[in-house]
């Protein structure tokens, strides 16, 4: 009997590797999948400055086109990580794909306000379900070394996809009647790319190994370390044993992690959604007009690519809670300063430093996620922290109105850089786990 008490795990060999093009592939795999749902997302934000336009609709009404869709993410992000841990990672990234791309497509025929929202919140359910898939994914193949910084790159396909939305809104909207609807079909992409990405990327070794498919984690494994040029040699199939029986993240060894984790999605959900949601509709409102309105939305957004990049370098040198606290602090200096920006010169430059800071933010907290929880509710633990911040990015679009209306953007912006303090704190007692094994 050969003795396989020496031979590393899949997950060790995994951990080994270099970045490779294996690696890339997943990545951009992934990452196209992330930036389209960002581009839905994005879109969502200037076609309520046009219906405000073409519809006369009032900020009440349009506050619930932006927040039935994050009615549906909530329920998509608990779902979605569910059916993940049950049915794999690939599975589960498809289907959302494709729901959320049928229903933005069909979103364009929209013929009134009810059957928008209708259909927004189904474009909710597969955006939601995606996004923490995703995520799982990427971190489950990510070598030690690099996990944290490759989460953040796939992050950053988020600023790809709403610069595309912003482009869109720019070029396309103002420019020729019902410009809104010719930016919503655009969405439909995703429903071709579904397909891709159900055969083209690998399902998750940990989870495969979880159901005793030994053969299909052995051949993902083997493929990587080929593409590195390792000659693979065989792990021993050892069933993985992620959790004990019956733990849950809300067990004694992981709710304190649970509860920190929650608290940062929840309060970064609310200032971001706020924020960006509404960004071109408030520019309106301050009197700059839809198109100039939008020349500066899109300057703003291109500020997102620097803070991924930055966060990307320091979650593996600095560490991703500092990170994560750092880019919250500075987000809410900068919410401050937009709140009382009082010319276009500085509504560009702290939107921008929103922009950098709030984004590079998210960039960490996706790295830290995944990391934080054993393989076995490792989707079901970062699914459920992505519904629950999702009750805040349900209410933010909500209060926006409202806080306009009590004290003007500076208490709007108050608000927001308010609640990204709470986050900063919270980020805080979340544990640290770069260069640690996953399990």
């Amino acid at each position: 009997m050969t003795d396989t008490t020496d031979r590393p795990t899949r997950a060790e060999r995994l951990d080994r590797l270099p970045f490779t093009r294996r690696h890339a592939k997943l990545l951009v795999g992934s990452g196209v999948g992330w930036a389209l749902d960002a581009m839905d997302v994005g879109l969502i934000s200037f076609v309520m400055a046009a219906l405000a336009v073409q519809w006369n609709l009032d900020r009440t009404t349009l506050s619930w086109i932006a927040s039935i869709g994050f009615v549906g993410m909530a329920l998509g992000a608990t779902l979605g990580g569910l059916l993940a841990d049950r049915f794999g990672r690939r599975q589960v990234f498809a289907l959302t794909l494709l729901v959320y791309g049928v229903a933005t497509g069909a979103s364009a025929l929209a013929a009134s306000v009810g059957v928008l929202i209708a259909l927004r919140f189904v474009v909710g359910l597969g955006l939601g379900a995606e996004l923490p898939v995703a995520s799982t994914l990427v971190s489950e193949f990510a070598p030690r070394a690099i996990r944290g910084r490759m989460v953040v790159w796939l992050e950053a396909f988020w600023a790809v996809g709403w610069l595309a939305a912003a482009l869109i809104g720019y070029l396309v909207i103002p420019q020729v009647p019902e410009g809104w609807r010719w930016a919503l079909a655009i969405g439909v992409v995703p429903t071709a790319y579904a397909a891709v990405v159900r055969w083209g990327l690998p399902e998750s070794v940990r989870f495969l190994e979880r159901k005793g498919r030994f053969a299909e984690a052995e051949a993902a494994v083997a493929g990587f370390e080929r593409s590195a040029g390792v000659e693979p040699v065989a792990s021993p199939d050892v069933a993985v044993v992620a959790t004990p029986d019956g733990q849950s993240i809300w067990s004694p060894a992981l709710r304190s992690r649970t509860a920190a984790l929650w608290a940062v999605w929840f309060f970064i959900n609310l200032s971001y959604y706020g924020a960006f949601t509404w960004l071109p509709t408030l520019l309106v409102g301050q009197g700059f007009g839809l198109v100039k309105s939008f020349e500066y939305t899109v300057i703003i957004t291109l500020a997102q690519l620097p803070g991924y990049a930055a966060a990307a370098w320091l979650v593996e040198a600095w560490g991703r809670r500092p990170t994560l606290a750092a880019f919250l602090a500075g987000s809410a200096v900068s919410a401050a300063a937009f709140g009382f920006a009082n010319s276009a010169t500085w509504v560009i430059v702290a939107g921008c430093a929103l922009s950098f800071f709030n984004l590079g933010a998210w960039g960490a907290l996706y790295a830290i996620g995944p990391e934080i929880y054993p393989t076995g509710v490792r989707g079901t633990g970062t699914g459920a922290a992505a519904a629950f911040g999702r009750i805040a990015s349900i209410i933010a679009p909500l209060s926006v109105p409202l806080l306009l209306g009590g004290g003007g953007l500076a208490l709007v912006f108050g608000v927001f850089g308010t609640a990204f303090l709470l986050a900063a704190g919270a980020a805080l007692l979340l544990p640290e786990a770069r260069n640690l094994s996953l399990d």
